[in-house]
């Protein structure tokens, strides 16, 4: 089972859009409401969450909750309600997704740190962690700035006795769809493609030392992809080392291959083929190799 811990800000579509374009599995959805900030913000928040709240079991089919974040700019209390709550949905057994995209950055970087910290202390049920970030197609605020400026050349000419009462309808008319939109859809507007997804998940992990020999292998995985076996990918190194391809050789490969796996650092993922394990970099690997391939 999966669940969804969704911090709700002032955004509609980016944290249910993502979800039902993808194909995602929703069977539980935890609505984080904040309760800070003036009485309109407060309940303009309100109003989202309840509309989330419907739409998620409607459009998805999914179980929701509601919890107050009784302050968003407490980063301590964020994190704690935060890490006990992720806590308690892998403790049910269910696979945990995160949804930064709105909300005050305090909480999103309290729920965000809370995974790692979760990870950390749970490595092995690391692949049932996820955190991810939807970008808009569109801000609303900058139409709304942009149909201000607009406004003010429309009063600017009344005062002035140029009155056109075409020009304020048309002016009135695009306001009321404006203030409609805002008050249905929040802030922004759609959940853009990126990448062929609707979502770009962060790796929930920090990074480990790395022995000179794993290096190696990791910067082999980086320049060549994928491997069908452990053997070839052995083989490869042999080659590129000029030592021979001996049973000790490809023992020492097959050691460090899953130092590095799931069940180590989580740099190498391994899927099986046959008798064989095809092997690449998961996406934690690919960014250690990024990150230290100019060293």
């Amino acid at each position: 089972m999966q669940s969804h811990i969704v911090p709700v800000g002032f955004d509609y579509d980016r944290l249910i859009a993502p979800l039902v374009r993808d194909r995602l599995e929703v069977d539980r959805v935890i609505l984080l409401q904040g309760a800070v900030g003036s009485e309109a913000n407060v309940e303009y928040s309100r109003r989202l969450t309840d509309k989330l709240e419907t739409d998620f079991r409607n459009l998805l089919g999914a179980e929701t909750e509601r919890r107050i974040v009784e302050d968003v700019y407490d980063y301590d209390a964020a994190f704690e309600q935060a890490y006990r709550l992720i806590q308690e949905e892998l403790d049910a057994d269910r696979e945990v997704w995160a949804n930064v995209s709105a909300m005050p950055r305090t909480v999103s970087f309290a729920v965000a740190t809370a995974a790692h910290s979760v990870m950390i202390e749970r490595e092995t049920e690391r692949s049932r962690i996820h955190t991810y970030y939807t970008a808009p197609e569109k801000y609303l605020e900058t139409e709304l700035a942009e149909e201000l400026r607009r406004e003010e050349g429309v009063l600017e000419r009344v005062l002035a006795g140029e009155t056109d009462p075409d020009e304020i309808t048309e002016r009135l008319e695009n306001i009321r769809d404006l203030l409609s939109e805002f008050d249905e859809r929040g802030t922004t507007i759609g959940a853009k493609e990126i990448n062929g997804r609707h979502i770009v998940e962060f790796p929930v992990a920090s990074f480990s030392s790395v022995k000179p020999f794993e290096e190696l292998i990791l910067f082999k995985l980086g320049e060549s992809g994928e491997f069908a076996s452990v053997s070839e990918l052995a083989e490869a190194l042999a080659d590129e080392l000029d030592e021979p391809f001996t049973e000790s050789f490809r023992s020492k490969v097959i050691y460090n291959v899953d130092r590095l796996g799931p069940g180590g650092t989580g740099y190498i993922e391994q899927e099986e083929a046959g008798k064989s394990h095809r092997t690449r970099l998961s996406r934690l690997g690919q960014l250690w190799v990024r990150a230290h391939r100019s060293r």
